[in-house]
């Protein structure tokens, strides 16, 4: 029988703390829900409120994963779900907001997805994201120039932007905005990324053509669209070490010389958060979101 642990006076199982998850470094189930536990306080808010979906990875980096996007079997009755629109029918998921759901959802082990709305105004965008996925040779460094001129081009909209790892190859920008639909954000994001292009061309690519990707930047815009979903800020991903998609400081993303320079693990990022906090917590302030032009 898996162990009990009260989370704020919510019983929780949790499963096979010993099991390697990342074999490369032999980070375990038990690490992985520490660090869960170590980052909650900065990690929920950029979760609250939005329907999440799981990508689970229950055998381990090296192993299966599946998106769930409906409440899971066994889910207990504390923890909060919303029903949310689809294209094929309302849909139940999972809303964490708390520690105990967080600890709950964590031994599910999964990364953690978020649309760019809440569940309270679902289609309605909050959020403003661009995924910048490198082609190689191409790599975060790239990315990194490909941020600064994008960073520039939405301040001249009266827009501010913050940046984190995608805790994969890329980089993520984010910005919060308001009175704007999905659709209207995906269409502004998507006619940003043309500008890229154009302004870049040797470096920025605003569609997925394979054949064209390269030694070049995709600046994917269609992460805005209400039906799809980002890694949220602090989440560990699926990868052969157990990375995070870390907020970062422009300046780090300014002096960012190599393929390995915005490379976070669980460990580097709760040294982060106990230092600075969360580097990204302005995006959580409406006050600050900005209408789009």
């Amino acid at each position: 029988m898996a162990p009990i642990t009260e989370v704020e006076g919510r019983r929780v199982a949790l499963s096979n703390l010993d099991k390697v998850l990342y074999p490369a470094t032999g980070f375990t189930k038990g690490e992985v829900l520490h660090y869960y536990a170590t980052v909650a306080d900065v990690l929920l808010p950029h979760l609250r409120d939005r329907p999440l979906s799981f990508l689970r990875y229950p055998d381990g980096a090296d192993g299966e994963r599946f998106f769930v996007k409906n409440v899971p079997p066994g889910t207990p009755e504390w923890v909060t779900t919303a029903e949310v629109p689809r294209s094929a029918g309302a849909a139940r998921m999972v809303v964490v907001q708390d520690l105990a759901s967080l600890m709950w959802a964590a031994n599910l082990v999964t990364e953690f997805h978020t649309p760019q709305w809440v569940v309270q105004a679902p289609g309605e965008a909050d959020r403003l994201v661009f995924d910048l996925d490198p082609g190689a040779p191409a790599t975060v460094v790239e990315c990194c120039r490909v941020a600064l001129w994008l960073r520039e081009r939405l301040a001249a909209d009266g827009i501010s932007a913050w940046a984190k790892t995608s805790g994969s190859k890329g980089l993520h920008l984010v910005a919060a905005v308001r009175g704007a639909s999905s659709e209207r954000a995906s269409k502004y994001a998507k006619g940003l990324a043309v500008e890229a292009e154009k302004a870049m061309p040797e470096l920025v690519l605003h569609r997925m053509t394979r054949s064209l990707r390269p030694g070049k930047v995709f600046v994917d815009w269609s992460q805005n669209a209400a039906r799809k979903t980002t890694a949220a800020p602090y989440t560990l991903r699926a990868q052969a070490v157990p990375t995070v998609s870390a907020p970062v400081t422009w300046e780090e993303v300014a002096g960012c010389e190599g393929a390995d320079g915005l490379e976070f693990r669980a460990e580097d990022v709760m040294g982060r958060v106990r230092e600075a906090g969360d580097l990204m917590g302005a995006v959580l302030d409406a006050s600050g979101a900005a209408e789009l032009p």
